[in-house]
Parts: structure tokens; C-alpha cells; sequence
């Protein structure tokens, strides 16, 4: 099978200019949120001031009513204004930033489509065949998936952590993984590649937008507790994120469906290790680490749906569940050896 060396290197400068493109999207998520949360902050800043004037006119006026240090609530939700809409519709004031930050990661997925399709046409084979590959296309479909969510939420606010994230995907997969375009190994001829990685690629890129809004939820919970108990909120961009509660909820259904793919991931690759070594399981190191993170998510879906592990703690388990994640597709792969040793470093 014939290699298209010169189109493989098209294919690499492809990425690098979507690395680049994302980068500059990153920049403008990120201007964004500083920004917007800093004219929030103002306007906050203003209500609080005309609030506290009208409280001492009414007080010189000798009204007298239920304030001070004796009085008591028992609402627990966070005020208005503090998050944003829970149903993650795209209301409020228009963000310049925000807009030029889509469009401008709408084009790095242009040009890292162009990258991936490049690599798949000069190797005259499906583009995941390798650690560089594999993490090349799970970047693609990290920033896929996110904007395709966006035309139905309004997602923005987890731009920063997902355009930084894909960054960091393809940096590593440029610098750590580095790997000429090239045919398979025999063990990897099979439609089993296209089922089996495809699926695996899929679920990591779920998982990866679920990770980025496990960490906002932790922010987001912290910053709650301290407007409950009456302290000055820290990190003002949170005004932009909807509450914790919010993000969770989203994140279990996210979470739900990479569950599901990573299920199916595992099915098929016992399928093709019957087909190929003539057994279903051999306790190879990548698949007893295929079936930890199986474990890990199985443990959160469990734990939240049934024994109401809510809040921070179903939080910290999607953050373990990814790291492992990454523990498999970095160490696994580099430093233990097996039948699964198809890194091509």
C-alpha cells in the first residue's frame, strides 16, 4: 500500500495551523470571560451601593422592620444574578468576545478536519492508528462535539477549558507523539479498527468536555458556599457559569453516554482479541486499564443514580474516571509492553 509522503506533510501543517487557530480561540474565550464577569462585577457592584442607600434613608426615616444580625433565612439557593440560567439558554447582554470565539474555533475545526482527512488520504487508511493519530482525532472529535453543542446551549462559558484542552491535546501529539505518516502493523488490518477506535475516540472526546465541566462545578460549588455563608464570592467570571447543581445534571447525562460508548469500546475489543489471539481476555495491561476506567465510570453512574452521591463527590469521581483515562493512553501505552504495543514511537 502506497504512502503519500507529501500530503502527509500537508496533514501536519494542517494541525499546526489548527493548533495555532485554537490557541487564538482560547485567547478570546478567555478575554471573554474576563471581561463580561468584570461588567458584571460593575453593575453588581452599583445595585449594592443603591440597595444599602435606600436601606439608611428608610432607616433615618425611622422605619423600623426585620434587619440586622437577628434575622434568618432559610432560603439555600443562590441569589439571582450570581449564576447563570440553569437552562443554559442564550439570553442576557450580547459578548462580542464570546462570538469571535466560536468563529474563530470553528475555523480551527475546519483546517483540523482538513489535517485529519490530509493524514487519513496520504496513509490510504483510517487516521487513528497510532498514539498521534488516536490523539489528533480525539481532539477533533473533543471540539466537534462541543460545537454541536452549542447550537443547542449556550456552552460558552466552557469554551476556555475545552479550546485549552485541545490545545494541549495537539501539542502533545505533536511534541510527545510525533509519528510519520505509515501503513499499519498486521495486527491492525481489520474492520475492528474502524468499530473498536472509533467508539474508544468518541468516548474519550465525551469525556473529556464532562472533565473540563466537573472542574467548573467544583469552582462553581465553592463559590456557592461562600455566598451562602454571607463571604465575599471570589472568581467573578463564575457569574457567567451556571450553578453546580446545573452542571452536574448535564454532565451525568454527558456522562451517561460515554459510559455507554466506553461499554461498547470494551465489548468490541474482547470480540477482536478472540478474532486475532484467539481469546476474549488475557489480562493484557491495556485491558485491564480499558476495564478500570469501564469500573470507574460504571462506580459514578451507580453512585449518583442510586445512592445519591451528588454534589462534589460525583464530581471527583468523573475527574478520577478521566485521569485514568489519561493514565492509559500515556503511561499504559509508552512504558508498559504487551500485545497492545502499537504506539508507533
Amino acid at each position: 500500500m502506497t504512502v503519500n509522503e507529501p500530503l502527509g506533510t500537508w496533514s501536519e501543517l494542517f494541525m499546526l495551523l489548527a493548533a495555532m487557530t485554537y490557541l487564538a480561540s482560547f485567547v478570546a474565550f478567555a478575554w471573554d470571560m474576563a471581561s463580561h464577569s468584570r461588567t458584571l462585577q460593575n453593575v453588581r457592584t452599583e445595585e449594592s451601593e443603591l440597595v444599602d442607600a435606600t436601606t439608611a434613608s428608610s432607616g433615618a426615616g425611622g422605619a423600623s422592620g426585620p434587619t440586622g444580625r437577628g434575622v434568618r433565612t432559610t432560603q439555600r439557593s443562590v441569589p439571582a444574578g450570581q449564576v447563570a440560567d440553569a437552562q443554559m439558554r442564550y439570553t442576557g447582554d450580547r459578548r462580542p468576545a464570546a462570538r469571535v470565539a466560536v468563529a474563530v474555533m470553528v475555523l480551527a475545526f475546519v483546517l483540523h478536519f482538513a489535517a485529519v482527512v490530509a493524514r487519513s488520504i496520504a496513509a490510504a487508511r483510517v487516521p487513528w492508528g497510532n498514539m498521534y493519530e488516536f490523539c489528533t482525532t480525539g481532539a477533533l472529535v473533543v471540539a466537534g462535539v462541543y460545537l454541536v453543542s452549542l447550537w443547542m446551549r449556550d456552552l460558552r462559558f466552557v469554551g476556555t477549558l475545552v479550546a485549552g484542552l485541545v490545545v494541549i491535546m495537539l501539542c502533545a501529539a505533536t511534541i510527545g507523539f510525533p509519528t510519520p505518516v505509515g501503513p499499519l502493523v498486521p495486527a491492525l488490518q481489520s474492520w475492528w479498527l474502524v468499530i473498536h477506535v472509533s467508539i474508544a475516540v468518541a468516548a474519550s472526546g465525551v469525556f473529556t468536555i464532562t472533565f473540563a465541566m466537573a472542574i467548573l462545578q467544583l469552582l462553581q460549588a465553592r463559590r456557592e458556599r461562600a455566598i451562602l455563608a454571607g463571604e465575599t464570592p471570589g472568581m467573578p467570571f463564575l457569574r457567567l457559569v451556571p450553578s453546580s447543581q446545573a452542571l452536574e445534571n448535564l454532565s451525568f447525562r454527558l456522562n451517561a453516554v460515554g459510559f455507554a460508548f466506553w461499554t461498547f469500546t470494551l465489548a468490541a475489543g474482547a470480540i477482536w482479541a478472540e478474532q486475532t489471539w484467539g481469546r476474549y481476555w488475557g489480562w493484557d495491561t491495556k485491558e485491564v486499564w480499558t476495564f478500570v476506567i469501564w469500573v470507574v465510570y460504571a462506580a459514578y453512574m451507580h453512585a449518583r443514580a442510586t445512592r445519591g452521591w451528588t454534589g462534589t463527590r460525583s464530581a471527583w469521581l468523573s475527574i478520577v474516571g478521566y485521569l485514568c483515562i489519561i493514565f492509559n493512553f500515556t503511561v499504559v501505552n509508552t512504558v508498559f509492553t504487551g500485545l497492545h504495543s502499537y504506539s508507533g514511537l
